[in-house]
């Protein structure tokens, strides 16, 4: 009997050291790199009612737990630099060192944003290259979920250097190497990604019952008892990959998905900028930059059915949605119709993705003196058999990428609806269509196609113009919606 008195006064005594312990999330670790220049989220759990005292620099911070154990500290903003210490004390100590001040960017969507920098082209060369120690990218471990989590799985801070980067999200690195070059800060990568997975998976259900669409999907109990796969059920990716990120400091988003929902793409106009405003609102820090690249070209039915104006695109209207929803406040999209591969939906030129979208980044957001993006179509005027076409340029003016000057990827199309290849050219800064099949066009398409590798409109800076249509004609994806998985 007093055996096993003291047996379970041992239990009791290891279960209340245990508990007692101080913690953060995972996130949260040596080298890890947090926001500059607003306030810092400081975060975890310990015993009830436990005082817990956080130092950063200079500043020191206490707080007693509320009665589910957690406690958070809001320190005051910091300037860029590093390294330094960060520690938290409760009944034990915890302490992070090599932490930065820096820039902090979620870097987000389906495998084209996991690709890794070691499968790129001139992959040796690069990872050979990378001297960026503070560069550091935290990769979140993939997860769903029914229900928002706390937690994501236990991982690391690791710098951009020839033993780690290999191993970085492509897109990130070079993205965040083109920011570190330029604004001499330390950068923070959180990359939080699954290959082949849909919006749907990255919309919270808070979200979605703001949504009329898809207000009536979530209002009611989806009757799915598990989770297959990272499509297996709507906000899934959100609960388990977004949301325990919430509300750690961050300078904004890059994402790269798109793929998975092109047979809805339609649809995509509502569900995408639905997703990037209830991130916003989930995050509370504003509208802060949201910067996303448009799809590549590729052979999407592998050569048994091209998909262009006359058969219809769906990855056309997928890109078409991901311009429209340039509407939102902060957004911008880097172009790379250009640099895909016809056969391979993962290309592995991803130096000029990330060089993109960071001259975006770098115009709009850090007003850096750098041309953002190729040509924009504006405007189109009909005179006689052709159209005259305007564009907004951020550049230097418009240039056709071909040796014997000869401008691709135009089609046009009378009231018949049929679409016919057209003769384009530059004349004083405009593009004029016209094609001997068509004596009164209507309408002009650009680069509307799958594969839309034809088109050789740029900018003088070498950037590609977006893929356009000037008519608002029915698609092969209108009225193709969102189906929740099968009950399980």
């Amino acid at each position: 009997m007093i055996r096993m008195f003291w047996l379970l006064a041992a239990c009791l005594l290891i279960a209340e050291s245990v508990s007692a312990n101080v913690t953060l999330p995972e996130f949260f670790g040596n080298g890890m790199v947090l926001q500059r220049s607003q306030p810092i989220y400081v975060w975890g759990w310990a015993d009830k009612g436990e005082k817990v005292t956080v130092q950063f620099k200079e500043q020191k911070q206490s707080v007693k737990t509320g009665n589910d154990g957690k406690w958070m500290v809001k320190l005051k903003p910091e300037a860029a630099g590093g390294p330094f210490v960060l520690t938290v004390n409760g009944k034990n100590n915890v302490t992070f060192d090599n932490v930065m001040m820096g820039d902090v960017w979620i870097c987000s969507g389906q495998s084209n944003m996991e690709f890794h920098v070691r499968d790129v082209t001139k992959a040796a060369e690069e990872v050979q290259a990378a001297n960026y120690p503070q560069i550091r990218e935290f990769t979140v471990k993939r997860a769903a979920a029914k229900e928002p989590l706390e937690h994501v799985a236990a991982a690391s801070w690791y710098p951009a250097t020839p033993e780690n980067v290999g191993n970085f999200s492509a897109v990130s690195y070079f993205f965040g190497r083109e920011l570190h070059k330029e604004l001499q800060v330390p950068i923070g990568l959180i990359h939080t990604a699954w290959g082949g997975t849909q919006v749907e998976a990255w919309i919270s259900r808070k979200g979605f019952l703001s949504s009329e669409t898809f207000r009536q999907m979530m209002s009611e109990p989806l009757g799915i008892d598990s989770i297959t796969g990272p499509n297996g059920y709507p906000a899934c990716l959100f609960n388990a990959m977004i949301h325990p990120l919430l509300p750690f400091g961050i300078k904004g988003a890059i994402w790269y998905q798109g793929e998975a929902n092109a047979g809805r793409a339609y649809q995509y106009r509502q569900s995408f900028p639905l997703m990037i405003t209830d991130w916003r609102n989930q995050w509370k820090q504003g509208d802060f930059p949201f910067y996303f690249v448009q799809l590549a070209s590729f052979d999407a039915n592998n050569g048994k059915v091209e998909g262009n104006s006359r058969n219809g695109s769906t990855w056309a209207e997928l890109r078409e949605a991901q311009a429209m929803t340039l509407s939102l406040p902060n957004t911008g999209m880097a172009v790379i119709t250009d640099i895909g591969e016809r056969n391979d939906i993962h290309p592995r030129n991803k130096q000029d993705v990330g060089k993109r979208l960071a001259f975006n980044v770098l115009k709009n957001v850090y007003a850096k003196p750098v041309v953002p993006s190729g040509p924009v179509f504006k405007s189109m005027d009909i005179q006689g058999d052709k159209a005259w076409l305007s564009f907004t340029d951020p550049g230097t003016g418009l240039m056709v990428k071909d040796r014997y000057g000869y401008l691709k990827g135009f089609e046009v199309a009378g009231a018949d609806g049929q679409f016919h290849y057209a003769k384009a050219s530059v004349i004083n800064g405009k593009v004029v269509v016209s094609s001997d099949q068509v004596a009164t066009p209507v309408t002009v398409r650009y680069n509307w196609a799958d594969d839309a590798a034809d088109g050789n409109l740029f900018n003088k800076e070498g950037l590609p113009a977006a893929p356009f249509r000037t008519d608002t004609w029915k698609g092969v994806t209108e009225g193709k919606g969102y189906q929740l998985p099968a009950k399980k």
